[in-house]
């Protein structure tokens, strides 16, 4: 269904469907904190710039992850593959055993990674932006890991596309 809304017509419903209409690449943020570890669908990350190598991640403030993230000043940011629609949603939502023993390992900053992600960037925490309910997180690259196969699991119009 097409709409289109201008100016003060512009609500959070709209832009939410407008966002949907750009495929993305499903990725999970993920840290520890003195409860263990912790994460989120994180569908907002991007590189910021190369030099010096920095990744930016949109959090909302409710997010219980967030606080792991402040305490801890670290963060890594896991590009899933697809055949993941699962995790992602465990992650979306408040699912259980989300952390797998065998299924995660550390790099640089000890925050947790995904050991079949395509991709992930381990940062260390630089800046935090706090804009309307979102705290914006920047944090410089300390350990990158790429799988140099494989194909994205991808998020479109609110939903992962099938594997």
């Amino acid at each position: 269904m097409s709409f289109e809304a201008t100016g003060e017509g512009v609500d959070i419903g709209a832009f939410w469907r407008t966002l949907g209409e750009r495929p993305i690449g499903a990725t999970v943020v993920t840290t520890d904190s003195a409860e263990g570890p912790m994460g989120f669908l994180g569908l907002s990350a991007a590189h910021v710039t190369a030099n010096p190598p920095t990744m930016l991640v949109s959090i909302d403030k409710k997010t219980s992850a967030l606080a792991g993230v402040l305490d801890k000043e670290h963060f890594a940011v896991n590009f899933l593959p697809e055949g993941c629609a699962e995790l992602a949603g465990m992650f979306g939502g408040k699912g259980e055993k989300v952390f797998e023993e065998g299924k995660w390992d550390t790099l640089a900053s000890g925050a947790p990674v995904y050991k079949d992600a395509l991709g992930v960037f381990d940062c260390k925490l630089e800046k935090v932006i706090e804009h309307g309910n979102t705290s914006i997180i920047l944090g410089t690259v300390v350990g990158v890991r790429a799988a140099g196969e494989g194909a994205p699991l991808t998020f479109f119009r609110g939903k992962f596309l099938s594997d």
